[in-house]
């Protein structure tokens, strides 16, 4: 009886045993990792999984809290090796909402405390999109906070190996070089602050002539063989002026020697020269008033002795021509009509100087002869008219041509072969 209560435990024991295999081997359990530690984020089943890849992981271990400005958010499930650095998965609450370009970092509670990941939105980008499930976040914006033993270590070096044994032999010769130049330090310091202020208000001017210099600088960069070529050919061009050394230095001496006349003559001359301008300044004002016309009439010069416009007269083989001509028929037919004058007579020699003769006494005054009487005066006499025609324009009212009519000295032919023309 005994025996067989012995036996039914041990195949309870067996049979616990078997299940607790089966559980398992059937789900994977990580110890007391899987175990949620106290006042850490639930899982209710709305929470999404990020990817997070980090350098070095210091000791987080999983279950450690995932905090969104010091507020626990979610917990670290998983931290694993992926080559030569640490990839960490993270449980975050659905209803937390961050950038799809969030930061994380690895950070600690105290100076003793445990570590945490903490996610922010980033600094120096503007946030984009949405952190959702199965998103990674890449070594680029991951990192974490120095370690407490890292400080302690760098304070260690610079007690023990560092400068700080000189810092008294620094103060003291310090002190030594400033003693009695107090008020020199005190200006140069307030001078400082002028140009450090003088430089802040001048920082868009600054940055502009930064960006012209790297303007300058990239087209530069285009040029470069242009720049090379021209590198290359410089030691040519430069034996080219080292042989004309002889030439170019007695150029310059002449140069020289011009200079020094022509100053001569400037000075020499100034007063004229002067003179010459303020003379000049009439002609240039009234040639400053004529403006375009003085280039018109000398493009008009250019065609001389035919206008601009003949060019539009040419039809094939004829010329149209149309002239209009201003003429005075009355000193054109007196022209024709005048005989030419005879030569004058030569001039006579000259008589002598006569003596002058002694003055004779004459009487002051004569007796008056009695008035004849006045004969009347004839009435004026018209001379010949020139061209009586031109002026009446018409050769009729002389006899039409009659010769007995006209005045003396007209050719009557001549006068009807001007003036039948001219007939109304």
């Amino acid at each position: 009886m005994r025996f067989s209560r012995v036996l039914r435990g041990g195949r309870a024991a067996a049979l616990w045993t078997a299940m607790g295999s089966v559980v398992l081997t059937g789900c994977e359990f990580n110890g007391l990792y899987d175990v949620g530690l106290p006042g850490g984020a639930a899982d209710d089943g709305n929470a999404y999984r990020v990817t997070v890849e980090f350098r070095d992981v210091l000791d987080l271990v999983p279950q450690s809290a995932v905090k969104v400005n010091n507020v626990t958010v979610g917990a670290v499930e998983k931290v694993e090796l992926a080559g030569w650095h640490a990839r960490v998965r993270l449980r975050v609450d659905g209803k937390v909402k961050l950038p799809a370009n969030a930061i994380a970092e690895l950070r600690q509670t105290s100076m003793l405390g445990e570590k945490y990941v903490a996610l922010s939105a980033p600094v120096d980008s503007a946030p984009t999109g949405s952190l959702g499930d199965g998103d990674r976040i890449p070594l680029s914006r991951s990192g974490r906070n120095p370690e407490i033993e890292e400080v302690l270590s760098a304070l260690s070096a610079l007690l023990n190996g560092g400068g700080v044994a000189q810092l008294k032999t620094v103060t003291t010769e310090l002190n030594k070089a400033l003693e009695g130049r107090e008020n020199r330090v005190k200006s140069l310091l307030s001078e400082l602050d002028t140009f450090i202020g003088g430089l802040d208000g001048q920082r868009k001017e600054i940055v502009r002539a930064l960006e012209g210099i790297d303007r300058l600088a990239a087209r530069l960069a285009r040029e470069k063989k242009t720049i090379a070529t021209a590198v290359d050919t410089m030691p040519g061009a430069l034996k080219v002026l080292a042989d004309q050394r002889r030439n170019l230095t007695a150029m310059l001496t002449s140069l020289s020697k011009l200079g020094t006349a022509g100053t001569k003559v400037v000075n020499a001359s100034r007063a004229d020269l002067v003179a010459n301008l303020r003379s000049l300044r009439p002609i240039l004002a009234q040639l400053n008033k004529a403006g375009s016309d003085l280039p018109n009439a000398l493009e008009l010069l250019t065609t001389y002795p035919f206008p601009r416009n003949v060019t539009g007269a040419i039809k094939g083989d004829y010329v149209n021509l149309k002239i209009t001509a201003d003429l005075d028929l009355a000193s054109i037919y007196g022209n024709l009509a005048e005989e030419p004058k005879k030569p004058g007579a030569p001039d006579k020699p000259g008589l002598p100087d006569l003596p002058e003769l002694p003055g004779v006494p004459l009487p002051t005054s004569l007796p008056r002869v009695p008035g004849a009487p006045s004969t009347p005066s004839s009435p004026p006499v018209d001379p010949d008219p020139l061209c009586p025609p031109v002026c009446t324009g018409s050769y009729a009212a002389y006899g039409g041509g009659d010769a007995e009519r006209f005045p003396a000295g007209v050719s009557p032919a001549l006068a009807e072969l001007m003036l039948k023309g001219m007939q109304p």
